[in-house]
């Protein structure tokens, strides 16, 4: 039987120190502990289940607040069945307010879907009503069209949109595209002079 911190140590190996459970099992056997790959998915299943109430709660608490970002990356998932990997998505939801000295800690949580779908990002918006952070991918504008949704304000990340015009000044298509980063650096220069004061 499992105590809590072996679970744990489990879980903090896999995520935050990239160990995969086959890995670890590897890891124990050197050790003379001889703990099942299946015997480890199964300590990591209970878990999840355990600590879903604690995910929901965080979920609601970053909801509560004024803004927040969004982001989601591809992530290779086990194809259940079928021994094949395919892609999935992670999808992270933050927020992030140290840099003007904002009332609430940072917090971060995560989930894990099929797609890159707005109408997963509207699924995990339900109930938030606020400015959301996102990069430029236009699946999130579906987020403003749902009548499910609060009201909901984009906000695109000024490093995308720097990235464009970089890219356009490198290849001299467009003049006015070092204007622009003319002006985004002018904004850089503000904020760090703003940097960690009140709003």
């Amino acid at each position: 039987m499992p105590t809590e911190a072996t679970i744990a140590s489990v879980i903090v190996s896999k995520y935050a120190d990239h160990l995969p459970l086959y890995r670890q099992s590897q890891i124990y056997a050197r050790q003379g502990v001889d703990i099942d790959r299946s015997t480890l998915a199964f300590w990591f299943g209970k878990a999840t289940y355990e600590i879903r109430p604690m995910h929901d709660a965080l979920l609601a608490h970053l909801k509560k607040s004024f803004k927040l970002f969004l982001d989601e990356t591809p992530s290779p998932v086990l194809d259940s069945g079928s021994g094949k990997v395919k892609k999935g998505y992670f999808w992270a939801l933050a927020r992030d307010d140290r840099g003007w000295n904002g009332p609430e800690p940072p917090g971060v949580a995560f989930t894990s879907g099929p797609d890159r779908s707005g109408n997963y990002a509207s699924q995990i918006l339900q109930g938030f009503e606020g400015i959301l952070q996102v990069d430029g991918y236009a699946g999130y504008n579906r987020v403003l069209n749902l009548r499910d949704n609060a009201p909901i304000q984009l906000a695109y990340c000024w490093a995308h949109a720097r990235s464009k015009l970089f890219d356009l000044t490198q290849r001299s298509v467009a003049l006015i595209a070092e204007e622009g980063l003319k002006q985004i650096a002018a904004l850089y220069r503000n904020e760090k002079q703003a940097r960690s004061t009140s709003a």
